[in-house]
């Protein structure tokens, strides 16, 4: 077998660069990866996001999306003020006072120009700057009216009739599905899925299993195969975006939307044939990925990156196995032995990441390997760096990852909380349900809860001893008033006693209520008396605007609630009032407003707030420094006693 003398080179970069490593880059073991290239990229590009070299890059496109979406990933992760004061600059340079876009030109139909509305929807969310949603509006509106082929996929520019290119699924999907989701367009998920499974449909190759770059309808292309219209080589970038394109939509999608498994089969097919095409010697994947012994090709950077990025982020959230989790964690070892370097000042650069490839256009990209291999290539490239910046920020998360998947299942109550509304003339369950993915939605706690390890469930009819048998937690929150249900299913005798029992012999409870005038008192404390505990009819901590201060906790107990919480936000909470067994847990000013009770074998876990929906849960919302996730996080970890499951592992 013929082996290049490129291929001998970068064997030879990751053995020598993992030995030196240990002097130099793992004596800052402790300065994590993420925010180290998040630091140097803030200190060389402190004004302006642009290739100094290429005036039009200052332009509003996508590199520059990609690198602040991934310092916006730090930001959540780390709560560096600094970061997000950077993102708005940044973004606020193109946004002038009407919400227009500088240098964006809507005719183009250039779908690369929409990923970087991602942080517009980032911006309106945190700020409620109406020119936000007005720019985000307009990208909207180019999707709206993108030039599609016959099955629905989005053309990928206008300058591309008929073609769908792998690169364009990350551009505008993810943007997409949040702005769905952000302003409750539901059928936008059907268009959603369909660009995935469509393209996927035209571009998987039965063989190998990996996806080739473009595809032409019209077949009219010199690229184009005349039988199936695909392009010929599997560019390892092109896998890149589609992937992170997939798991960060799923991110917005709902949970009970008839594709989602459909979405989630294809990245588990995806991830298996990147998987089998990850080169054993360098441990990296290649420019063109099924040829890695061929003269020419390496291993680059921005692809090795964007890879791993998913494996990482698809095993954190359940959609694979943890086994994708261990080869990326090896992955991100040889990435930095293989591609990053330091220099005296401590700042990282990222090497061999692809400058630019495409297909068509003048000069003529034919699409062959000789073509992808010589391209250019560029250090520091944004592409690679944005995609460096979320791998290593995933594999940052690693240490709270389940040792392996649970058998146990939180159940979420839809019965005595069952709100509906009408959408394109369908009822559709909302308001505190998993799968509603608005910021009154419970899709983020069921995330968490996932990504801990257990299963979610829901409950549609009353509580009874078997229904709740496979359950290990149970959640009521809100119970519906006639204000909001015309005919509400109240906590009654049977029902009461299903839950006592349930508790009793070992179950746990969490009772989510509401302050004086959103909540159903009487009948939640005929439940909760069995328990010691007792929801008042006040309402504490009532927040102006964004003020955010007036919701706070900061004075935090000793306990696995708040481990690493620093505070928490709560806004317009009752308070409780507390009988044997019952003991608080979080009190202020002579108020306990959290409040858990042993009872039996089982234990029950009460707040007057329903106080872990999206809206606060996520961070575009609500200022990172507090820590709403966390301390659901650790909740949920309590109640199912994860740790001392995996203790036995």
């Amino acid at each position: 077998m013929y082996v290049s003398p490129s291929h001998h080179y970068y064997c030879l970069m990751v053995s020598v660069g993992m030995l030196l490593a240990l002097q130099t880059l793992n004596a800052q073991s402790n300065s994590l990866w993420s925010v180290r290239m998040v630091d140097t990229f803030i200190a060389q590009h402190p004004d302006s996001i642009w290739y100094k070299d290429i005036p039009k890059s200052l332009n509003w496109d996508y590199e520059r999306g990609v690198v602040l979406e991934g310092i916006w990933q730090v930001y959540v992760a780390k709560r560096n003020d600094r970061y997000f004061d950077y993102i708005k600059k940044q973004i606020d340079q193109y946004i002038d006072a009407q919400g227009r876009i500088r240098t964006y030109d809507y005719a183009t139909f250039n779908l690369d120009n929409i990923a970087t509305g991602r942080l517009l929807l980032t911006l309106f969310q945190r700020t409620q700057d109406e020119r936000y949603k007005i720019a985000a509006d307009t990208l909207r509106k180019q999707l709206a009216n993108q030039p599609r082929t016959p099955e629905g996929g989005f053309w990928h520019k206008q300058i591309y009739p008929d073609q769908m290119w792998l690169d364009g699924l990350y551009m505008a999907e993810p943007f997409y599905a949040e702005y769905a989701s952000l302003f409750d367009e539901p059928s936008d998920f059907d268009d959603i899925a369909n660009q995935f499974i469509t393209i996927e449909n035209h571009v998987r190759d039965t063989a190998s299993g990996l996806l080739y770059h473009g595809w032409d309808e019209s077949k009219q292309q010199r690229w184009a195969n005349p039988s199936t219209g695909c392009s010929q080589t599997f560019w390892g970038r092109a896998m890149g975006w589609y992937a992170m394109g997939l798991v960060d939509v799923l991110d917005w999608f709902p949970r009970n939307h008839p594709q989602r498994p459909a979405l989630v089969a294809i990245l588990q097919r995806l991830a298996r044939a990147l998987a089998a095409n990850r080169d054993t010697a360098t441990g990296l994947w290649f420019q063109v990925i099924d040829k890695p012994h061929v003269a020419g090709n390496y291993p680059e950077a921005s692809a090795s990156c964007m890879i791993d990025y998913v494996f990482a982020k698809g095993a954190h959230e359940g959609y694979l196995d943890l086994s994708y989790l261990a080869m990326a964690q090896e992955a991100f070892k040889s990435i930095r032995s293989a591609f990053v370097t330091e220099d005296n000042s401590g700042n990282i650069s990222l090497h061999h990441t692809c400058q630019s490839a495409g297909l068509g256009n003048q000069p003529y990209r034919d699409g062959t390997f000789e073509y992808y291999i010589n391209e250019p290539q560029r250090t520091n490239d944004f592409k690679g760096i944005g995609a460096f910046i979320m791998a290593a920020n995933e594999l940052d998360k690693s240490g709270s990852a389940p040792v392996a998947r649970l058998s146990k299942t939180v159940t979420l109550d839809c019965y005595f909380n069952c709100e509906w509304k009408d959408i394109d003339g369908k009822k559709v369950q909302y308001h505190y349900v998993w799968e509603d993915t608005a910021n009154s939605g419970f899709s983020k706690l069921a995330a968490i809860i996932e990504r801990l390890g257990a299963n979610v469930n829901e409950l549609h009819s009353a509580p009874t001893a078997d229904l709740l048998a496979s359950s290990s937690v149970y959640i009521i929150v809100d119970p519906d008033t006639p204000s909001e249900t015309e005919y509400p299913n109240y906590i009654e005798g049977p029902a009461i006693e299903a839950i006592n029992a349930y508790v009793h012999a070992g179950g746990k409870l969490v009772l989510l209520g509401n302050d004086k005038g959103n909540a159903e008192f009487e009948h939640l404390n005929n439940l909760a008396a069995c328990f010691g505990i007792h929801f008042n009819e006040d309402s504490h901590h009532k927040v102006v605007g964004n003020d955010f201060d007036l919701g706070k906790f900061s004075e935090l107990p000793e306990h696995p609630i708040f481990t690493g919480v620093r505070q928490i936000y709560l806004k317009e909470i009752c308070s409780l009032t507390l009988k044997t067994p019952a003991e608080p847990i979080l009190t202020q000013d002579g108020f306990v407003y959290m409040a858990s009770a042993r009872v039996g074998k089982g234990m029950v876990f009460a707040v007057g707030d329903p106080w872990l929906y999206n809206e606060y849960v996520e961070t575009k919302k609500l200022p990172a420094e507090y820590e709403n996730a966390k301390a659901g996080s650790n909740l949920f970890r309590w109640m199912l006693d994860i740790d001392s499951v995996n203790e036995q592992h």
